[in-house]
C-alpha cells in the first residue's frame, strides 16, 4: 500500500516498496514464459526495459543478448537480431550509449540526430577534404551496404578504435546524424546504409515532433520503464541533459503523468509514473549484466538497492576489488552478491573466478541463488559445466 507523506498530497514509499514498483516496471514480476520463448516475449521485455544497450565486451554474453535472459531465462539470442535486422522493428542508434531501440523512438531522437558532433570523428574530419562526408554517403549509395573497411578498399583500420580512418570517421558522423544507418552487423562491425534503406517507410515519414515535446515523451518512456525514478535517473535513461529533463517532468507533473513521491530514506523527490503499480513480491533469481537498466546508473543502484557496483574492466587487474566482468545476482527483490564470469567456450566451460555475498545479505541463500542462476547461464550459453575459482565468500558455497 502506497502511503500520503507527512507533505499534504504527496505519496510515500517505503524502500522494499520502491524496489518493488521499480523491478515490477522492467519486468521481474511478470510470469515467466511456460513454453518456448519467442518473438512475442522479447517484445514485451522490449516495452519494459525501451531499450538494449550495446557492447563490445564477450566475455560473457554480448550486452544487448543480455536483459532479455536476466527477465525470460534461457532464449534463443538470434531473436534479438531477427527483431533487429530483419524484421527491422528495432533500430541501432545513439540511446543510452549505443543501443538497439524499438523504431518508434526514431522520430524522438531526431533533435539528437540534429546535433550530433561526434568527438572521435570530428578530430579526424577536420583534416578531411571539403564534402568528405558527401562522398562517403554517395560512395554506399552507389555501392551498397559496406563496412567502413570496404569502403576504404581494404579489410582492417589503420588502427584501434580510437586512431579512426576518414571513412570510419565519416561514416559515424553519417550515423549519428541520421544520414546512416546499420543494415546488419558482421561479427561485431556495423555495416551501413542508407537510412532510407533500413528504417522503416513509415517510421521515417512519421511527423517530428517539437524538441521539447520530444524530450517530454521521452522522459515520460524512462519514468515507465523505472516506475519511480528521480530526476537524475530519468535523464541518464535516455541520456539527456538534466536541465532538459528537469522540465519536461514538471510538465509530466502537470499532464498527470507523473506525481512527486518521497521515498524513505532518500534525499530529495523522486517521481512515481501513473501506472506503476507495487506488486505483492517479486521472485527473481537472476544475474545482470553490467549495462541492464536495472545497474547502468551507479546512483540509482545506491540509493534504492544500497549497491556500490562499478565496472573494473578497465582497472588493471592488480587492483580490482571483484574481477573484470562481474554480474549481480538479483534475488526477490535485492541485489544479495555478484560474481565475476568468463564463458570458456573452447572448454564448455562456465569460469567464476570471484563469488562475493553483499554485506547484508545472508551467505546460505545468496550461493543457493547463485548456484541456479549461474546453471541457467551456462544452459543459455551452451556450456556443459559451472567451475569456480578461489576468490570471494560464496566460492566455497558453490560446490561443483
Amino acid at each position: 500500500m502506497v502511503r500520503r507523506g507527512a507533505r499534504s498530497g504527496t505519496q510515500s514509499l517505503s524502500r522494499a516498496q520502491a524496489r518493488g514498483v521499480a523491478l515490477a516496471a522492467q519486468g521481474f514480476a511478470d510470469a515467466s514464459p511456460s513454453g518456448r520463448v519467442d518473438a512475442r516475449h522479447l517484445r514485451r521485455v522490449l516495452a519494459r526495459t525501451q531499450v538494449l544497450q550495446i557492447d563490445s565486451v564477450s566475455a560473457v554474453a554480448r550486452a544487448h543478448y543480455f536483459p532479455a535472459f536476466s527477465r525470460l531465462g534461457p532464449y534463443p539470442r538470434g531473436l534479438v537480431d531477427d527483431l533487429a535486422y530483419r524484421r527491422r522493428e528495432l533500430f541501432e542508434y545513439w540511446v543510452h550509449e549505443a543501443s538497439l531501440a524499438p523504431v518508434d523512438l526514431h522520430p524522438l531522437l531526431r533533435w539528437r540526430m540534429r546535433r550530433f558532433g561526434y568527438r572521435p570523428a570530428s578530430r579526424v574530419l577536420a583534416d578531411a577534404p571539403a564534402g568528405w562526408l558527401d562522398a562517403v554517403e554517395q560512395a554506399i549509395r552507389e555501392g551498397g551496404p559496406a563496412t567502413a573497411a570496404e569502403i576504404e578498399g581494404h579489410r582492417a583500420a589503420r588502427g584501434p578504435w580510437w586512431d579512426w580512418s576518414e571513412v570510419k570517421a565519416a561514416c559515424e558522423e553519417l550515423f549519428g546524424r541520421g544520414r546512416l544507418a546499420v543494415r546488419e552487423r558482421r561479427g561485431f562491425v556495423r555495416v551501413y546504409d542508407l537510412a532510407g534503406r533500413v528504417v522503416p517507410e513509415g517510421v521515417l515519414a512519421a511527423p517530428t515532433p517539437s524538441e521539447p515535446d520530444a524530450h517530454a515523451a521521452l522522459v515520460e518512456r524512462a519514468a515507465r520503464a523505472h516506475g519511480v525514478a528521480t530526476t537524475g535517473d530519468l535523464a541518464d535513461y535516455f541520456r539527456l541533459r538534466k536541465g532538459e529533463a528537469r522540465v519536461a517532468v514538471d510538465r509530466l507533473v502537470e499532464e498527470g503523468r507523473l506525481e512527486p513521491v518521497a521515498v524513505e530514506g532518500l534525499d530529495g523527490e523522486a517521481y512515481l509514473h501513473a501506472e506503476a503499480r507495487v506488486p505483492r513480491r517479486v521472485e527473481a533469481c537472476t544475474l545482470l549484466a553490467p549495462f541492464d537498466p536495472v545497474v547502468w546508473y551507479r546512483p540509482r543502484a545506491r540509493w534504492l538497492f544500497g549497491f556500490d557496483y562499478r565496472i573494473e574492466i578497465y582497472t588493471p587487474a592488480a587492483k580490482r576489488e571483484y574481477g573484470y566482468y562481474v554480474l549481480p545476482l538479483l534475488l526477490g527483490d535485492q541485489l544479495v552478491a555478484r560474481a565475476d564470469v568468463r564463458a570458456d567456450r573452447a572448454n564448455g566451460t562456465l569460469r567464476v573466478p570471484g563469488a562475493f555475498a553483499e554485506p547484508a545479505a545472508d551467505p546460505g541463500s545468496a550461493a543457493d541463488g547463485l548456484r541456479d542462476a549461474l546453471g541457467r547461464l551456462a544452459t543459455w550459453l551452451g556450456l556443459e559445466r559451472v567451475e569456480p575459482g578461489d576468490r570471494g565468500d560464496l566460492v566455497g558455497r558453490l560446490g561443483a
